[in-house]
């Protein structure tokens, strides 16, 4: 457990900025802006660490215009705390973004006083991580080395309320779908579809065929699997064969090598596709989310830092969050944690959709996200200041990546 007089100090630290935090929440949330284009966002957190003063900042950060570092402390371990802000296109901040933002920087905020106040090395990172709706920004920060000397990496992010049982309001151990992305490309031949159709090498055949493929080759796969896609391109006129066709698919499973598996099933639907309408195909990789594998030792420090006591659960239920992001890559990076909170949205609505853009700006929703930032630097402090924990968390996490390889 952390030490009363550090609790206090991270308590105090969060509740005297919560104004600032609060108003960086709402500007972010009325603003929502796409992956990398969160510029909006970006210097509203940059401006408002800097004239608090006391970190260092660097801004951009890893060669992402719209990423940003805060840090403080010196020696010892790191910890990082990501902090999400991009939104999604016409229903904006559907994903609760702005939240995640606010408790990540709480959760900076708190450990950074509990250094303060301690005098103990050890650092804490504040990352801001753009274009997570797809755009795998976090893949371009292990590349550049963001998240090299990494001894544990924190976030939260908020999900329906109505799925979790009475008197529950977060989960804390949430595994996540592994996803393989692909958008794939037709090529035929366009003809007049009237006056000579038999010219023609019809693009959207194979883009009809493939579709229906991937339906059949729906009931062959695991009930925790999916694999969804849409048209991109799909012809230009009725009496134009369309040569140029194009769709995007996300295929997951429960751990990476699973997801690159189906993956492989998938690809033999587009060619088989293509073979048989006399097209040529290509596909495009997009970037690849692997699966969240949580540290248990985080997840359970944090279960029991949130208050009230017993508000969160473990992981039921299992189907609570069951969608990818790019924070499981960086589980393959440094031991993670990735736990979910319940926010209250009208009719029950879920993630992605305007129900619950309207919830994630509600003052209920940044005081659940302010206690769960709160939980976090508790768990940040002491994978910094407990030894054994530290080692606990290291252990574990070395003998995890052991299974996801096969070895």
């Amino acid at each position: 457990m952390t030490d009363p007089t550090i609790s206090t100090a991270i308590a105090s630290a969060i509740q005297s900025n919560k104004s600032e935090i609060a108003l960086i929440n709402t500007h972010i949330h009325s603003n929502p802006e796409l992956a990398y284009l969160e510029f909006t966002a970006h210097s509203t957190l940059v401006h408002s660490l800097r004239r608090l003063g006391g970190f260092t900042v660097t801004s951009p950060a890893y060669g992402l215009p719209t990423s940003f570092e805060a840090e403080y402390g010196s020696g010892g371990r790191l910890i990082i705390f990501n902090a999400e802000y991009d939104a999604l296109p016409e229903i904006g901040h559907a994903c609760g973004h702005n939240l995640i933002a606010s408790a990540s920087l709480a959760a900076f905020l708190g450990v950074a006083a509990a250094l303060k106040q301690s005098g103990q090395p050890g650092r804490v990172r504040l990352l801001g991580t753009p274009a997570e709706e797809g755009g795998g920004g976090k893949l371009k920060l292990i590349e550049a080395g963001a998240y090299k000397g990494c001894d544990a990496c924190l976030m939260v992010h908020p999900g329906p309320q109505s799925k979790l049982p009475s008197g529950i309001t977060a989960v804390s151990y949430v595994r996540m779908l592994a996803n393989v992305k692909y958008r794939v490309y037709f090529t035929g031949r366009e003809a007049h579809a009237s006056i000579a159709p038999w010219h023609g090498v019809n693009a959207l055949d194979a883009v009809c065929l493939s579709y229906n493929a991937v339906s059949m080759l729906r009931q062959q796969i695991r009930p925790e699997e999916r694999i969804h896609g849409i048209f991109r391109e799909a012809g230009t006129r009725p009496n134009v064969t369309p040569a140029d066709c194009c769709v995007e698919y996300y295929v997951r499973s429960t751990t990476r090598r699973g997801a690159e598996e189906l993956g492989k099933r998938v690809l033999k639907c587009f060619e088989g596709a293509a073979l048989a309408t006399g097209c040529e195909w290509r596909k495009e990789d997009l970037p690849a989310y692997f699966d969240v594998r949580p540290s248990k030792a985080l997840c359970k420090a944090w279960m029991e830092a949130v208050q009230p006591a017993g508000s969160v659960a473990w992981e039921d239920p299992t189907d609570f969050f069951q969608g990818s992001t790019d924070m499981g890559n960086v589980c393959y990076e440094c031991p993670g944690f990735h736990g979910v909170f319940g926010i209250e949205t009208e009719d029950g609505a879920a993630n992605h959709t305007k129900g619950f853009t309207k919830g994630a700006g509600t003052q209920d929703a940044f005081e659940r996200a302010l206690e769960c930032g709160r939980a976090m630097a508790e768990v940040g402090w002491r994978v910094l200041a407990d030894e054994e924990f530290a080692a606990e968390v290291k252990r574990e996490w070395e003998v995890d990546m052991k299974v996801a390889e096969g070895n």
